[in-house]
């Protein structure tokens, strides 16, 4: 299945894409896409449902960030051995953990706006993770049976930010709008390889990144596992699994997004994302 959120920014409904790729409004069937929405038991419910019997969605509304109100937004960096490089950095012999604060999510073709006095900010294409049920100090032959399903990121940063600041990563990665999630959630019955997925970045036309998730260092079973040992992963949390290379800050010279630059981002199957960039007041 492919589970979406429509509608204006804080008014998304619950939705569902149908086999022609129309959105099929299921608002009389759940609450929102989250939560306890995402368990093993509720989804089975919903891929039981004749999608040409929900209320077909007319016109072309915004589609909203795929998951309602997560409690947690993780991400894994420096999860690409190429990326490590272009950065200047060594792969790590552990996950690198930071979190991207909730209040950056945004849908998948909002627009993106970068911080005022923003110099350095950046794209970087990732695979996300979307937790279903609870998961606690759990073992990595078991990591992916927490998992809903999968989505296309675009993991926004500053790098100025994010490197030349003091303090952690996080207030490089947070601002407003540097977390396009979606378009949709595609559970992970239908992802038969998360480690086996195509993932690519245009900017202004021209492909910057074009990577895959077999060459990730650590792949998502034992991020999801290695997670769970330091806080509980809850329905609805988010992970994104680090970025292939391609990213401004490893150009030479560098490039950094500007107003007025377009971004077409894209997963193997599980949609694409289309941003225009606009330089916050």
């Amino acid at each position: 299945m492919k589970l979406l959120r429509y509608g204006p920014v804080g008014k998304e409904k619950p939705g569902m894409l149908d086999a022609e790729g129309k959105i099929r409004d299921l608002s009389k069937v759940v609450s929102d896409i989250g939560g306890d929405v995402l368990s093993p038991a509720s989804l089975a419910k919903l891929r039981k449902l004749d999608p040409k019997k929900l209320p077909l969605v007319k016109g072309s509304p915004r589609i909203g960030p795929c998951v309602a109100n997560p409690q947690k937004f993780i991400a894994i960096g420096l999860n690409y051995s190429d990326h490590a490089a272009e950065s200047n950095l060594p792969v790590p012999p552990e996950p690198v953990v930071f979190t991207k604060q909730v209040s950056c999510l945004s849908g998948p073709n909002d627009d993106v706006t970068i911080p005022p006095k923003s110099k350095k900010s950046d794209w970087e294409v990732e695979l996300g993770v979307i937790i279903g049920t609870r998961a606690k100090n759990i073992k990595k032959k078991d990591a992916l049976k927490h998992v809903a399903g999968y989505c296309t990121i675009n993991d926004l940063s500053e790098r100025e930010f994010q490197a030349e600041r003091a303090g952690q990563w996080t207030k490089g990665k947070s601002y407003d709008t540097f977390g396009p999630v979606g378009p949709w959630l595609v559970t992970s019955d239908e992802v038969k390889n998360p480690q086996n997925l195509n993932l690519w970045l245009e900017l202004n036309g021209k492909r910057v990144q074009d990577g895959n998730t077999k060459t990730m260092v650590f792949g998502v079973a034992h991020i999801v596992a290695y997670l769970s040992q330091f806080f509980t992963l809850m329905p609805g949390d988010i992970i994104t699994t680090g970025t292939p290379p391609g990213v401004g800050m490893g150009m030479k010279p560098q490039r950094f997004l500007k107003p007025g630059d377009r971004m077409v981002i894209g997963i193997d199957g599980l949609g694409v994302q289309r941003q225009v960039v606009r330089r916050d007041r």
